[in-house]
C-alpha cells in the first residue's frame, strides 16, 4: 500500500486519494483493500462532488458497496428513476455553476439516464454520468443486459470512455471531468461490473500508461482587439439598442447592467435567462418570444441595433427582420454565433470576460426618450396584463394564482418551470428579484423537469424557499412518484420549504392550445384530456401539507399557508382550460387558425368566451 499512499500525478491541493482510501478500516478493525470503485469515489471527492443522483441496479454493485465507505463526505441520493437522476444532476449544475453528477446501472438504468442528459447537452451544462456495463468477460456474448453503451451515449457525450483495466480509472474520471467543465457538456464513464471490485493499483510509470491530475480553472476568453472596437462602432453609432441576453450571461449580470447603462438599451431575456436582471428595471422588458411581453416584442420591431449575449434564443420571427439592423453577438460556443440572425460583429468569447473588455470602447449616450418609451409601454402591458389576470374563469383564471404566487414570493426563492402552461404564466407573472433563481427544460423542452430540478436545488440550498411549477401532464407523467424521494429525504433541510404548484385543468394543455392556434385543429377528445387525480390528497397521504383551490377567492390565502409551512406542501388549483396562452402579438394567420380550429371544438363557447374575455383586456389581432 506504500506505493498506493504516494499520491504520485494528483492535482495541487488534491486530497491523496490512494492513502484515504487505504486507511479505511472496518467495525473488526481490518483494514479493507482498496478498489477500483474506491479509488473513484474519492476522486469525485476530489474534484468537489458532493453528492451523486442514481438509482441501485447490480451492474453498480461495486460502487454501491463503495458509497457505504465514504458516505461522510459523499453522498446517494436515490431517486426514483434513472430519468430523474440526470435530470437532478443537471438541474445542480445549473443552479450551483458545479458539475452535476449522476449514476445508473448496466442496459436498462443507462438508458433511462438519456433524456435528462440530453436536457445537460441541449442547454450546455456540466454533467458526468457514471454507468456500469456487464463483466469484460461477457462483453461481446449477448449477454443479459449487455448494451452497446459506447454507441448510446455517442451523441450525447462530449467524452465518453469505458474503464478498460483499474489504472484507467483515474485518467477517465479525471478526463471526462475536465472536459465536461470545459466543453459545458455531458461525459460518460462506462465501468464493467467486474472491474468495480477489483484492487487498485496506481498506473506504473511504463509506456502505454497515463498519469493524470485533478482540477480545472476556466480560462479568461476575449475576443480580438479589432473585433471588440468594431463591436463599439456598431454599438456606438446606433440609437436604440435592444439587446437580448441568455442563461450564458448569468455570471455578468452587473456587466450587462453597466453596458446597458452606457449605452442607454433596453433589454429582453430569453427564458433561460429570466434570472439573469431583476424585473424591477424599468428598461428590462422581460421575456422574448411565444411565451414573452409585448415590450419585449416591440424593441425587436423598434430598434436599430441588436446585442446577443449568451443567448441561443431559436424563434428567429421575433428577433428584428432578417439583416434589417447591424447586430453584435457574444457566446463563448463559435456553433452558435451568426446562427439565428445574421449578426454583423462575432465575438467569440465569455460573457463577463468580453463585456468587461467591450465596455471602455463604448460612448456614454445621454438620450434616455427611448428608454422612456419603453418603460412606460411597460407599465401599460403591465396594467393589460393585471386586467387578464383577474378576468372571471371556470372555476379560476390560472393566471390569478402565478400573479398572486409573485406578490408572496419571498427573498431568494428558487423556482422552477416545466414544459406546459405554467411555464407560460411563469414567464409573463413572475418578476423577479435580485437573488432569486429560475431555471427548467430550456432547449429540450422536455416534460417532467420541473419536479426533479425542485429537488436538486433544495439539496443544493437547503435553506432556501424552493417552488416547482409543473402542470396536471407533468406531474402524471413523472412527478408524483419522485414525491417519494423528498418524503425520504425533506427532515435533513434546513428549510422545509418545498412547494410543488400543480396546475390542474384535466388537459394536456399546451398542446391543446398550439394544436388551436397553430395548426388550426380543434382540441384532440383521444389525446388531450388527462384522468383525474386528487394531487393535494396524494401530498397529505406521504405527510405533506395538502391544499386544493377551487375558487379565486382562496388564492391568496393558500400561497400565504404554503409559503409559511413546517414541511412540503402540494398546491393544487382546479383552473379553466379555456383560458389562452396568448402571444404578445396575434398575426391573422394565428387568429385565423384559431377560428377554424375551434368551431370544431366541444369546448368552442368555453374557448371563444374566455378568448374574447382575454382579447378585450388590451391583447388585439394586428398584421
Amino acid at each position: 500500500m506504500a506505493r498506493a499512499c504516494s499520491g504520485a500525478g494528483l492535482g495541487d491541493g488534491a486530497v491523496d486519494s490512494a492513502c484515504f482510501l487505504a486507511s479505511i478500516v472496518i467495525a473488526k478493525g481490518n483494514v479493507l483493500a482498496m478498489n477500483a470503485s474506491d479509488f473513484l469515489l474519492q476522486r469525485l471527492v476530489d474534484w468537489g462532488v458532493k453528492r451523486v443522483y442514481g438509482y441501485p441496479g447490480d451492474g453498480i454493485n461495486g460502487l454501491l458497496a463503495a458509497f457505504e465507505k465514504i458516505e461522510d463526505k459523499l453522498e446517494f441520493v436515490q431517486v426514483r428513476h434513472e430519468e430523474m437522476a440526470a435530470f437532478m444532476a443537471c438541474a445542480h449544475a445549473k443552479f450551483t455553476g458545479e458539475i452535476g453528477v449522476c449514476l445508473a446501472t448496466s442496459g436498462p438504468g443507462a438508458i433511462h439516464l438519456l433524456n435528462g442528459l440530453y436536457d445537460a447537452k441541449m442547454d450546455h451544462t456540466p454533467v458526468v454520468a457514471i454507468v456500469g456495463q456487464a463483466a469484460t468477460s461477457a462483453l461481446g456474448g449477448s449477454y443479459q443486459q449487455e448494451v452497446d453503451l459506447q454507441t448510446l451515449f455517442r451523441d450525447v457525450s462530449e467524452y465518453n470512455a469505458t474503464i478498460a483495466s483499474t489504472p484507467a480509472t483515474r485518467h477517465v474520471v479525471d478526463r471526462a471531468f475536465r472536459v465536461a467543465m470545459g466543453l459545458r457538456g455531458v461525459a460518460t464513464i462506462i465501468f464493467p461490473k467486474d472491474l468495480q471490485e477489483e484492487a487498485y493499483t496506481e498506473p506504473p510509470r511504463a509506456h502505454n500508461t497515463l498519469h493524470s491530475g485533478v482540477g480545472y480553472s476556466r480560462p479568461i476568453v476575449v475576443p480580438r482587439a479589432s473585433d471588440l472596437r468594431n463591436a463599439a462602432n456598431v454599438l456606438n453609432a446606433a440609437t436604440k439598442v435592444a439587446m437580448l441576453v441568455g442563461a450564458g450571461a448569468k455570471h455578468a449580470a452587473d456587466e450587462v447592467v453597466a453596458i446597458a447603462e452606457r449605452l442607454q438599451a433596453c433589454c429582453a431575456k430569453a427564458l433561460l435567462g429570466k434570472d439573469v436582471l431583476p424585473d424591477d428595471l424599468p428598461w428590462v422588458t422581460g421575456t422574448l418570444g411565444l411565451l414573452g411581453t409585448r415590450p419585449s416584442s416591440d424593441i425587436m420591431k423598434e430598434c436599430d441595433a441588436l446585442f446577443m449575449i449568451g443567448t441561443n434564443f431559436p424563434y428567429s420571427e421575433f428577433l428584428p427582420k432578417d439583416g434589417s439592423v447591424p447586430a453584435v453577438q457574444i457566446d463563448i460556443d463559435p456553433r452558435y454565433i451568426g446562427l439565428r440572425y445574421p449578426s454583423t460583429v462575432n465575438l467569440e468569447g465569455d460573457a463577463y470576460d468580453t463585456l468587461h473588455a467591450l465596455l471602455p470602447l463604448l460612448q456614454q449616450k445621454s438620450d434616455a426618450s427611448w428608454r422612456e418609451r419603453i418603460a412606460k409601454n411597460k407599465e401599460e402591458w403591465t396594467k393589460i396584463e393585471a386586467d387578464r389576470v383577474h378576468v372571471s374563469a371556470d372555476p379560476v383564471n390560472p393566471q390569478l394564482l402565478f400573479w398572486s404566487l409573485n406578490e408572496h414570493l419571498p427573498d431568494r426563492a428558487i423556482l422552477t418551470g416545466d414544459a406546459g402552461t405554467p411555464t407560460n404564466w411563469m414567464a409573463r407573472h413572475i418578476m423577479v428579484r435580485r437573488g432569486m433563481k429560475i431555471s427548467l427544460s430550456g432547449n429540450l423542452a422536455t416534460m417532467g423537469s420541473a419536479v426533479p430540478y425542485a429537488i436538486a436545488a433544495k439539496f443544493a440550498f437547503p435553506d432556501r424557499c424552493v417552488i416547482a411549477l409543473p402542470g396536471d401532464g407533468a406531474m402524471q407523467m413523472n412527478g408524483l412518484n419522485e414525491l417519494l424521494t423528498v418524503r425520504r429525504y425533506w427532515k435533513k433541510w434546513s428549510d422545509p420549504r418545498l412547494i410543488f404548484f400543480v396546475l390542474n385543468n384535466s388537459d394536456l394543455n399546451q398542446v391543446t392550445w398550439e394544436e388551436r392556434i397553430l395548426s388550426g385543429s380543434p382540441r384532440n377528445l383521444e389525446s388531450q384530456p388527462l384522468p383525474d387525480f386528487a394531487y393535494a390528497g396524494f401530498g397529505e397521504s406521504l405527510g405533506f401539507i395538502g391544499i386544493r383551490v377551487n375558487h379565486p377567492e382562496d388564492v391568496d390565502r393558500a400561497w400565504e399557508r404554503a409559503l409559511h409551512a413546517d414541511r412540503p406542501v402540494v398546491l393544487e388549483a382546479i383552473v379553466d382550460g379555456n383560458v389562452a396562452t396568448l402571444p404578445p402579438h396575434i398575426s391573422r394567420e394565428e387568429a385565423f387558425n384559431f377560428l377554424k380550429g375551434v368551431r370544431k371544438d366541444v369546448n368552442a363557447v368555453g374557448a371563444i368566451t374566455e378568448s374574447i374575455k382575454q382579447l378585450a383586456a388590451g391583447v388585439l389581432p394586428h398584421s
